[in-house]
């Protein structure tokens, strides 16, 4: 009679099987319903360029030294890029915990740090790929140019991983839906809006251009337009480091929080 013995499997320093299994499961989740998470934005993002170039008249202007709808796709592209990663990493999390299956993360052989990583890649790449979608779309409206592929390709990706790395935080922070509304209306939106996306911050009064570089959310829009045009209202170093600071930053304060159990653990 056959003896079927059971060993304990081992990892390594970094359970990578789990780690990748958990990274799948959170873009499976958005990939399943593409058209919710990925051709919805698209629409309405067309929609936006549409009222500002042509129910508004802004095709007859500029901004930035280059014709108005160059100027605004950038920045609606990357709108709609960091409100997706928020959403996916946000919802992921809170209808865990409002289902009660929150237990189905915790209870697998990982690490604070590998769930965190895990599911703010998640996000981003949520992020990413609502932005490959619509440059391209954008480009048969717009006469886009991609002059800087360096400057899209890390803004693109440091932006969208610095909202997943939020939605992490508001996720587990929100005991249910209504919770997350807030975040989204009285942050996301308010900041999105007044980051220079659909105006130069140089047509702006001088105290309000320095609280425009408060604004993390400025310097998201400024370095990821910068990579289209070519142009640039701040120091892209400084747009660099800062994007770059403040998504390693949340992503260190989202692994404490899985550590500790914030508002996960009874």
């Amino acid at each position: 009679m056959a003896v079927t013995v059971f060993r304990e499997r081992s990892f390594g320093a970094v359970n990578w099987l789990g780690f990748w299994t958990l990274y799948l499961r959170e873009v499976r989740r958005f990939v399943k319903v593409y058209i919710q998470t990925v051709l919805a934005p698209m629409a309405t993002t067309l929609l936006y360029l549409i009222v500002f170039l042509v129910a508004l008249g802004g095709g007859a202007r500029t901004a930035g030294g280059v014709p108005y709808g160059e100027f605004l796709a950038p920045g609606l592209i990357m709108m709609s890029m960091v409100q997706n990663a928020f959403a996916n990493t946000s919802s992921s999390i809170v209808i865990a915990k409002v289902q009660g299956n929150i237990v189905d993360l915790l209870m697998p052989p990982l690490s604070a740090g590998e769930l965190a990583v895990a599911i703010a890649l998640g996000g981003a790449t949520r992020g990413v790929m609502v932005g490959a979608v619509l440059v391209p779309v954008m480009m048969l409206f717009v006469d886009v140019h991609i002059a800087h592929w360096g400057a899209v390709l890390f803004f693109g990706f440091f932006a969208s991983l610095l909202l997943s790395c939020i939605g992490i935080l508001g996720g587990l922070w929100a005991e249910k839906f209504d919770h997350m509304a807030v975040v989204t209306n009285f942050v996301i939106v308010p900041l999105s809006f007044l980051s220079g996306t659909f105006y130069s911050i140089d047509r702006l009064p001088e105290h309000w251009q320095l609280a425009a570089h408060l604004n993390p959310f400025f310097y998201m829009i400024d370095g990821f337009r910068y990579g289209f045009i070519g142009r640039a209202d701040s120091s892209i170093g400084l747009g660099m480091a800062v994007l770059a600071g403040l998504s390693l930053a949340l992503l260190a304060l989202s692994w404490r929080l899985f550590a500790i159990g914030w508002r996960l653990k009874a």
